[in-house]
């Protein structure tokens, strides 16, 4: 237990948080985040009104349709396959009856997207209504996350409608939020689930044991972000037993150039740098800081562009899971994971959402994959923050909002007709070895998930691989990997 609560502290410290455990949801002030000044939630009795009657919203939708639908009978078969979904829904409805219709709604929304009786026009209306009949901010989570998926995909058919088809596209302008607020949500995920904590621990310690006896590190990491990974790993390497002194650490951030609205600009990259120096040298680690920017145009890693220096043991680490992880292209993480080819790295370690099943599977299968994903999560997220609904608010509008709309603009873009597969699929089909997780990295995952809520559980697939996963969900999943000519 000491090895994971070390870690989590050494992650506090660097964020600026004083607290020393993983369940505190406090804010400090200096944040911008205090919970007794935020308004009260909207009253949903409020703002449902009419909508209430489902028959009513369900007729309103077929009468507002009809100049579109009655001179095209493959509109109109589409209209009552969805009048037929919603209307099964309204009578095996129970409790949570809003929520399941809110579930048919959505289906019956990407039906109309695909398929021969597709509708741009009545998936419009389904999800303008659905928009109307339950809200982001208040209601069961499947009410919740049905608003988001409903405003998600609406912003994707209404961007392409408007001949947009920028990969940048994703969130919706309702969704604006202050700095200070992602930093409180970034620290509130952390504290109240293990999502964040999983992925980085695991690296971190396949990290430690692949160059214990090293005197130089070098990690390259994708994307650094707020680079509260790394905290952890500078306390594991100066507090260690056995073997050489703390190593000197390097560390190279591949980032995106700046630009309007991108989280990871060169500004925030080097607030990151500063912040790493600075926590280093509170505890005595070695260390020192680059930055390898991607080509501006198509966010490609260039190998050339990294400062390589003969001794220094070569990690590449690629985190895809954070939640505010949302502007990358496909083609960008290819081209970083190309080059950890051509550049013989001696470990890549490798964290990505668990979404469902891969392969050709058709747009409204691989759509349900993502509500099933998001659902899971979302239920995990009431249990870590069942009594601070305004803390999971923030959560879910800051980061899981931007997720969902990644997503769903990925999938509509492609119309669901990409062969998809898992980064750790494409890594063993571009010839890289898996590495056997150890047994201290699976039983550090068991201890890290014992101090959170029952119901997360941790399983060990294909030897080198960690899934952490909620009740029967898999949510991610965490590899590790070498080149096949690489000397472990």
């Amino acid at each position: 237990m000491a090895m994971v609560v070390d870690q989590t502290v050494a992650e506090l410290e660097l964020s600026g948080y004083s607290t020393t455990t993983t369940t505190t949801t406090t804010i400090d002030d200096e944040h911008g985040c205090n919970w007794n000044d935020w308004s009260p939630m909207v009253d949903w009795d409020a703002i449902s009104g009419s909508h209430d009657d489902f028959h009513d919203l369900v007729k309103s939708m077929m009468d507002d349709n009809v100049a579109v639908l009655h001179h095209d009978h493959h509109h109109e078969a589409a209209a009552i396959n969805a009048y037929t979904v919603v209307e099964e829904a309204e009578t095996s409805g129970g409790d949570d009856s809003k929520g399941l219709r809110s579930v048919h709604l959505l289906m019956a929304a990407a039906e109309a997207l695909t398929g021969v009786n597709k509708s741009r026009d009545l998936a419009r209306v389904i999800l303008v209504r659905l928009k109307e009949l339950v809200s982001p901010s208040n209601g069961s989570n499947m009410e919740r996350l049905a608003a988001r998926f409903a405003e998600a995909l609406l912003g994707s058919l209404e961007g392409s409608a408007g001949g947009v088809h920028s990969k940048h596209m994703l969130t919706s302008s309702t969704d604006d939020y202050h700095p200070t607020d992602a930093v409180a949500a970034f620290q509130l995920l952390q504290d109240m689930s293990p999502y964040i904590k999983f992925g980085h621990f695991t690296a971190n310690q396949a990290i430690l044991e692949a160059v214990a006896h090293d005197r130089r590190v070098h990690i390259v990491d994708y994307d650094i972000m707020e680079g509260i990974q790394w905290a952890s790993l500078m306390q594991a390497l100066v507090s260690r037993k056995d073997g050489p002194p703390a190593p000197h650490l390097r560390i190279t951030a591949v980032t995106r150039g700046g630009g309007s609205g991108r989280q990871s600009s060169i500004g925030t990259v080097q607030e990151t740098g500063r912040r790493l120096t600075a926590f280093a040298a509170s505890i005595g680690q070695p260390f020192s800081f680059h930055q390898c920017r991607l080509d501006l145009e198509h966010e490609a890693f260039r190998p050339s562009a990294l400062k390589l220096v003969r001794g220094e043991a070569l990690l590449f680490n690629c985190m895809l899971h954070l939640p505010h992880f949302n502007h990358r292209a496909p083609e960008s993480v290819t081209s970083f994971l190309n080059g950890a080819k051509v550049l013989n790295p001696r470990l890549v370690t490798l964290v990505e959402e668990e979404v469902g099943p891969t392969g050709d599977r058709g747009f409204v299968n691989r759509f349900m994959d993502l509500l099933h994903h998001y659902s899971a999560l979302y239920d995990s997220l009431e249990t870590g923050f069942s009594m601070q609904g305004r803390a999971r608010a923030l959560v879910e509008r800051v980061f899981l909002s931007q997720r969902i709309s990644g997503s769903l603009a990925g999938l509509y873009r492609s119309h669901g007709e990409e062969e998809s597969c898992s980064w750790g699929e494409w890594l063993a089909m571009e010839g890289f070895r898996p590495l056997s997780v150890s047994f201290a990295n699976h039983c550090q995952a068991k201890l890290l998930l014992g101090l959170f809520n029952d119901g997360y559980r941790v399983e060990e697939l294909g030897n080198n691989r960690l899934v952490l996963g909620w009740k029967s969900r898999r949510l991610l999943s965490a590899s590790i990997w070498t080149n096949s000519d690489s000397d472990l």
